[in-house]
C-alpha cells in the first residue's frame, strides 16, 4: 500500500501502527494524522532510531499493508 493510501485510511491504520510500535502512545499515533515523517519522528524518539532506520521501518510497515 502506498502512503497516500494509508494516509487516507488512518483512522483504520492507526490500530496496525499501535500493533507494530506498541510504545506509542493513541495520542501519538491520532496526532501523526497520516503524516509520514511526523510517524518517523515519533519512532525514532521512542525506540532510539536513527532517522534512516526509522524511514527503513515504515517503508517495510507500509509494504506490508493490503
Amino acid at each position: 500500500m502506498n502512503w497516500d493510501q494509508i494516509k487516507g485510511r488512518w483512522k483504520e491504520m492507526t490500530g496496525r501502527v499501535r500493533e507494530r510500535w506498541g510504545e506509542l502512545t493513541e495520542d501519538e499515533v491520532q496526532q501523526a494524522a497520516g503524516n509520514r515523517e511526523q510517524l518517523e519522528g515519533l519512532i525514532q524518539q521512542r525506540y532510539g532510531k536513527t532517522k534512516e532506520q526509522a524511514r527503513e521501518e515504515v517503508d517495510k510497515w507500509a509494504s506490508e499493508q493490503n
